[in-house]
């Protein structure tokens, strides 16, 4: 990121993605603050601070009284998902908001945007007229069978954009000290409920990238939260609790690849692995480099590889193909291994100005 602050004077390319970063931050200063506490539907709890979304792939039964009980139809995502009466777009738009804000400030050293920044995570998690709750108990209810399940963990892992962005304004004196401990409380709050609630408990069990994301929200979390132990324990586990049941000897991923989007759940629960990677770097653990049964970060990824710019050629169902959806994955496997990666210079510059495709609606949701 130094590197391409400092290209924005002489490198066309990086002013061009400068440039549109910009106008995204000034569109997002724009925008009102998100909360959870407007949604037009009540959770079973009655309280309004408590999140509430509905699953993705459930949809009414045509065939039933009023539609109940939801019916799944995996990879077609219900749109009622992310209308005003949950929560889903709102944390979508505060989380990406403040992605975007913070980049801005970092690369532009413009304190407005930061102030903004702040002002999103103040309002959606410290403020008591509308933080929400540190609990998942309502997320990715299917109305008729269940009230919240555990893939609504998933759902949170939108804020570990918010983490990355509270550290980018952390120059800016924008977040007093009592605010930034206020964030890490909250976020170690959610890790207690993680660890110890119904469905916390059993996404932790999930097999599937669920499982990763679990673990990939975990190590981050502990981190921000300095709770580093919970940190080290997620990353010296990773490989035999999640990568040798998950990935086969030719480096296919199973459970994955019984999705009607095959590839896309293939990337989507590596990006998981790999965050899971980072963050071990952050405590003295080789995620990237360690084997269990011969099964590796390395050899899942190798099986991708040969589908970067040719996804048309994947053999397996991919319901929404994209062309690019392998760009960011590569980058950072070129990062961990070096240059048997290929990077085109556009996906660097996609990222690192906040434009890569994140953990939302129409990309992963679950």
């Amino acid at each position: 990121m130094l590197r391409l602050k400092a290209a924005i004077a002489t490198d066309p390319a990086a002013k061009a993605a400068y440039d549109a970063l910009i106008a995204r931050a000034e569109k997002a200063m724009a925008r009102p603050l998100y909360t959870v506490v407007d949604k037009k539907a009540s959770p079973p709890s009655r309280d309004p601070h408590d999140y509430l979304s509905l699953a993705p792939y459930w949809w009414p039964d045509p065939s039933k009284p009023g539609g109940l009980p939801y019916v799944r139809k995996d990879g077609e995502i219900n749109p009622d998902r992310n209308t005003d009466k949950f929560d889903v777009s709102d944390l979508e738009g505060m989380s990406s908001d403040v992605e975007t804000l913070s980049l801005a400030y970092y690369f532009s050293d413009n304190p407005r945007y930061a102030g903004r920044a702040a002002s999103l995570v103040r309002t959606w998690f410290l403020d008591p007229k509308s933080r929400m709750n540190p609990n998942m108990n309502y997320a990715q209810a299917v109305p008729g069978r269940e009230e919240g399940r555990a893939e609504g963990v998933l759902d949170t892992s939108r804020l570990e954009r918010v983490v990355e962005g509270i550290g980018l304004i952390g120059t800016s004196g924008r977040l007093t000290e009592t605010e930034r401990k206020g964030l890490e409380t909250w976020f170690s709050d959610y890790l207690d409920w993680m660890q110890s609630s119904r469905n916390g408990k059993a996404e932790n069990a999930a097999k599937n990238n669920h499982g990763m994301w679990f673990d990939a929200q975990t190590a981050q979390f502990a981190l921000f939260a300095r709770r580093p132990e919970m940190t080290r324990a997620v990353a010296e586990a990773f490989a035999k609790k999640r990568m040798a049941p998950q990935i086969t000897a030719e480096g296919r991923m199973p459970l994955e690849l019984a999705r009607t989007r095959s590839l896309h759940y293939s990337i989507y629960a590596l990006l998981a692995a790999y965050d899971v990677a980072d963050m071990g770097k952050c405590v003295g653990i080789d995620v990237w480099n360690r084997q269990e049964d011969g099964k590796s970060l390395r050899l899942a990824t190798d099986f991708l590889k040969p589908y970067y710019r040719k996804v048309a050629s994947w053999p397996m169902p991919e319901l929404r193909p994209d062309a690019g959806e392998l760009d960011e994955l590569l980058r950072r496997a070129r990062g961990a291994w070096g240059e048997g990666y290929p990077l085109a210079k556009e996906t660097e510059l996609k990222r690192y100005f906040g434009a890569a495709p994140p953990v939302g609606e129409g990309k992963n949701p679950g």
